[in-house]
C-alpha cells in the first residue's frame, strides 16, 4: 500500500486501516449509545411521583424542575431576575471587551467599571428600591461568573507588575518578585483558597478582614497573579533587548516603553498560554466548594440531594459539564481568533 499524504498517518499501512476502522466502530457505538440514553429514551417532564415515568434513558426533568438553584444558588427566589440580568452584563461586559473597536484603555476601564457596579448594586442591592441580598446568599452561576471575572481583574495588572518587576535591572525588585511568585506556585490551589477563606479573619487586622467572597477572590487572584506572571515574563524575555533600547533611542521614557513597545510584543507572544491559563482558572472555580462558597458546582449537588431527584445526578452533571464547555470553548475560540488577527498584523 502506498503511503498516504501527511496528515493521513492512519492510511499509512493495512495494519493502520485496520486499527482505524476498529476506533472509528467503537467510537460510533459509544456515540450511538449515547444518543440513545440521551434522545431517544430519554424524558423531558416531569410525570409526578414517579420523575420520568420509569424511562430508560436520561432524565432531563430533573433540569426543569432544578435549574433555578443550579443556576442561582440560594438567591432569594422572587429576585432571581435580578441575578439572570447581572450575568447577562458580565456576558455582555466581556463581548463588548472582545471588540477591536474598543481596545483602548480608557474605553476597557469604563467598561469593566461600569459593568461591575450594575452587576454588584443588582446582586446586592440596597439601593434603587432593591432589597438587600448579602453574599452569603450569592450561588450557582452568577456567583462563579463574579468571582472569576473579579480574579482576572484583580489578577492580571497583578501579573503585569510582577513580571516587570523579575525583568527589572533592579537586584531587589527581581529578588521580591521572585519570592512571591515562587513562594506562592509552591502552594496548592486548595490550600491558597482554604487559607483566605479560614485563616485569613485570625491573622488580618479588624479592617482588612472583609466578607468571605472578596477574601477568596484576593487569594483566587494573587494565585493567578504568580502563574501568569511566569507566561508573561517568558514573552518579556522573547522580545530582546533591542526592543527597549530602540524605545529608549526614540525618546521614550522607561515606562512607555514598556507600555507602548514591549508589553504589547510579550502579549502577542504570551497569548496561547495566556488563553489556556484563562480556561484553566474558569474551570479551577470549582474547587471554591471546599470553602463552603455556593459556586455552581455547589448548587449542582445540592440540586440532586432532594429524594426525588437524587438518581438523576448524571443529567446535572452533564448541565454543568455544558456550561463549563460553552464558556471554555468560547475563551478558545476567542483566542484562536486573536491569534489568526494578529498574525495578519505580523504578515
Amino acid at each position: 500500500m502506498q503511503r498516504g499524504p501527511a496528515g493521513l498517518g492512519f492510511l499509512s499501512s493495512w495494519l493502520n486501516v485496520g486499527i482505524s476502522i476498529l476506533a472509528a466502530a467503537f467510537l460510533l457505538w459509544l456515540l450511538v449509545l449515547f444518543g440513545k440514553w440521551a434522545f431517544w429514551d430519554s424524558a423531558w417532564s416531569d410525570a409526578g411521583a414517579d420523575p420520568c415515568g420509569g424511562a430508560s434513558g436520561a432524565c432531563w426533568a430533573v433540569i426543569g424542575a432544578r435549574y433555578r438553584l443550579i443556576l442561582f444558588g440560594l438567591y432569594p427566589y422572587e429576585e432571581q431576575w435580578r441575578s439572570l440580568v447581572a450575568c447577562l452584563v458580565v456576558v455582555a461586559m466581556v463581548a463588548a471587551s472582545c471588540v477591536p473597536r474598543l481596545w483602548r484603555a480608557k474605553w476597557l476601564i469604563g467598561i469593566w467599571i461600569s459593568g461591575f457596579t450594575v452587576f454588584i448594586v443588582l446582586m446586592q442591592g440596597g439601593v434603587f428600591g432593591l432589597s438587600e441580598v448579602t453574599t452569603e446568599r450569592w450561588g450557582g452561576l452568577s456567583l462563579t461568573l463574579f468571582i472569576y471575572t473579579a480574579t482576572i481583574i484583580i489578577g492580571m495588572p497583578l501579573s503585569v507588575l510582577l513580571a516587570i518587576m523579575r525583568c527589572s535591572d533592579d537586584r531587589v525588585l527581581r529578588f521580591l518578585a521572585g519570592v512571591v511568585v515562587d513562594f506562592i506556585r509552591s502552594i496548592p490551589l486548595l490550600a491558597v483558597v482554604f487559607g483566605a477563606a479560614i485563616f485569613a479573619p485570625f491573622v488580618l487586622p479588624g479592617w482588612l478582614n472583609t466578607d468571605n467572597v472578596y477574601r477568596v477572590i484576593l487569594g483566587f487572584a494573587l494565585f493567578f497573579a504568580a502563574y501568569q506572571s511566569t507566561i508573561l515574563q517568558a514573552g518579556i524575555q522573547s522580545v530582546g533587548l533591542g526592543q527597549g533600547e530602540a524605545a529608549r533611542a526614540l525618546g521614550l521614557t522607561p515606562s512607555q516603553g514598556w507600555w507602548l513597545v514591549i508589553l504589547p510584543q510579550a502579549f502577542r507572544k504570551a497569548l496561547p498560554a495566556t488563553i489556556n491559563q484563562l480556561v484553566s482558572t474558569f474551570k479551577d472555580t470549582s474547587v471554591l466548594v471546599i470553602v463552603g462558597l455556593f459556586e455552581l458546582m455547589a448548587s449542582a449537588k445540592v440540586a440532586i440531594q432532594t429524594g426525588k431527584w437524587s438518581d438523576y445526578y448524571i443529567e446535572v452533571y452533564v448541565f454543568v459539564a455544558l456550561i463549563y464547555f460553552a464558556v471554555s470553548y468560547s475563551l478558545t475560540r476567542y483566542g484562536a481568533y486573536l491569534e489568526a488577527r494578529m498574525r495578519v498584523g505580523q504578515d
